[in-house]
């Protein structure tokens, strides 16, 4: 055999996985279709937003977590409902216990901080115990992700038993009872920066046998073939057009290969897509676009210029503002809002979309205490497609329907849409529940300091129709449907061992991260909390490096 363990996969997932058992002392061959430059895989991209349960960052900004809420959250979240959920419900039981104890104090002693301010994702807004977190967990890395990959990837890299064989594309899995081989084809080097469509230009073939294979192959983000494959009938017509969220090799091909050899996949009707996509200025891969992380403040709109119900506001429900909008039979929306909104609310996700905390670089932070658009939200406001503005209510519905092609958004309905918003904040307490949520959520300290804009009229009272001369202009952003994350995927038990369809072991066959639903076959049910993809894809690269060292 080439080695004691092969991963598939050199993203966060795999390079877990691949640390955890060279550690205990195996070695380990560590195979990846693009180039060593890749190393880390979507998780570089990432935010390095993690789900963390009860933690001193919580606590210095007098936020009360315990396990028990987490899980509450999380279950209402996932809505289990299907006999195949058994694996995933257990994952997610044990997640939820992972983040509650071991997780932070495990990162921190390999170097990894936060920045102080928790944030509030997927607040949710129906009655409990339905989906949404109850208080902010959402821990942003100081670092984002390449300082979440980065103490993983120099152990992978200065181990003595780990061998990386880059280039190296799996087509087949071969599963027996003394060892596990795969093979595939050795692609042609490449030079291009991380996250550029690669060569897919074969040089030769391969073939390595282990004792077990560990499959970190990620999800089907980047293949809207399968997406629309899987679209659930739930949400209406998969959108026409469909931007991405991940580079070209995230295609799922792996997740076939192992179900061809025998594995179960599940749940691939669940995924995770966002409606807040924008199209991406300056972009890496192909359709690649960007997420809005915004505040609760801005109207959504949808194609035809009416408010999406409660609680569909930015921030609160994301999957389901989706499928509200994807049952109109349109692939967009809008957001309304001013400058000073946009100001406060909008953040970029993504690790480039960040510079100063991915840089590390206090200075450049305090702007966002300071006040004003982050330089990534202004070079959107310049050059970004899906941004107009204007100063007038008229001015604005008319770019918005050149912007989209379609004469849809009527001016009056608009201006009348607005205008009962402001009644609302002028009242200084209001019945709309957006407007109420909002000022509801400046009483977190968080909220209040970079991320909730003061309740303000968009609209100048002496001028009807006009932008406020201090906060405005008005500003329209349209919104895609951006793909992301595969919610199902393989099946395996609490060790991250591979199930076939009869529920027997494949054996010498562990998936970890996407591939696996992030845990089980789809840990997260149908909804998922933020924060939750990194955090499982460390968790199952743990569990199943550990399982796989000692021979489980």
């Amino acid at each position: 055999m080439d080695a004691d363990v092969i991963v598939v996969g050199a993203g966060l997932s795999g390079l877990v996985a691949t640390a955890t058992a060279a550690a205990a002392g195996r070695s380990v061959l560590l195979v990846d279709g693009e180039a060593l430059q890749s190393l880390g895989g979507q998780a570089h991209w990432s935010l390095g937003g993690l789900f963390l349960v009860d933690t001193p960052e919580q606590r210095r900004l007098r936020v009360h977590d315990s396990e028990e809420i987490a899980l509450a959250d999380w279950l209402g979240s996932a809505a289990f409902d299907r006999g195949e959920d058994y694996w995933p419900r257990r994952w997610a039981e044990a997640y939820v216990h992972f983040a509650a104890g071991e997780l932070r104090s495990w990162l921190h002693r390999l170097g990894v901080r936060w920045f102080p301010l928790v944030q509030w994702a997927e607040r949710g807004g129906y009655p409990a115990p339905g989906h949404g977190n109850t208080v902010p967990r959402f821990h942003v890395t100081w670092g984002t992700g390449p300082g979440l990959v980065a103490p993983f990837a120099a152990q992978v890299l200065q181990s003595q038993t780990v061998r990386i064989r880059s280039r190296h594309r799996v087509d087949h899995l071969q599963v027996d009872e003394s060892e596990v081989r795969i093979g595939g084809r050795v692609l042609e080097p490449t030079t291009a920066a991380r996250g550029v469509p690669t060569s897919r230009t074969a040089v030769g073939d391969f073939s390595f046998s282990a004792g077990a294979v560990i499959i970190a192959s990620g999800g089907i983000g980047a293949n809207v073939d399968l997406v629309r494959r899987y679209w659930p009938t739930q949400w209406g017509q998969p959108p026409q057009q469909l931007i991405s969220g991940v580079p070209d090799y995230v295609d799922g091909s792996m997740i076939e290969v192992a179900q061809t050899a025998g594995g179960r996949v599940i749940n691939s009707d669940r995924m995770w897509h966002y409606p807040e996509g924008i199209i991406n200025h300056s972009p890496i891969w192909t359709s690649h676009g960007i997420r809005i992380l915004p505040g609760p403040s801005s109207l959504w709109l949808d194609a035809h210029g009416q408010r999406l119900p409660a609680p569909l506001f930015p921030g609160f429900d994301a999957l389901g503002a989706l499928r509200h909008i994807t049952r109109t039979g349109y692939d967009y929306s809008w957001f309304v809002l001013d400058l000073t909104t946009i100001a406060a609310e909008f953040a970029l996700s993504g690790s480039e979309q960040n510079a100063d905390l991915t840089g590390k670089d206090v200075r450049g932070l305090t702007s966002r205490v300071r006040g004003g658009p982050t330089p990534e939200v202004q070079a959107f406001l310049d050059r970004g497609v899906d941004f107009v503005s204007a100063a007038t209510v008229t001015e604005l519905a008319g770019k918005m329907n050149a912007l989209a092609g379609e004469r849809l958004v009527n001016a009056d309905a608009l201006g009348q849409i607005i205008e009962a918003r402001d009644l609302q904040v002028r009242s200084g307490l209001g019945k709309d529940p957006q407007v109420v949520a909002s000022r509801a959520a400046r009483s977190f300290l968080g909220d209040r300091l970079i991320r909730v804009a003061p309740p303000h009229e968009l609209l100048d009272r002496r001028r009807p129709g006009t932008a406020s001369a201090e906060h405005g202009p008005l500003i329209a952003v349209r919104l895609h449907i951006l793909t992301r994350k595969t919610l199902g995927g393989l099946e395996t038990d609490l060790s991250g061992r591979v199930l076939r369809p009869d529920g027997s072991l494949l054996p010498g066959v562990y998936a970890v991260g996407e591939a696996a639903g992030f845990g089980g076959g789809g840990m997260h049910g149908y909804r998922a909390l933020e924060g939750t993809f990194l955090g499982g894809c460390l968790f199952s690269g743990k569990v199943a490096g550990a399982a796989v060292a000692d021979g489980g």
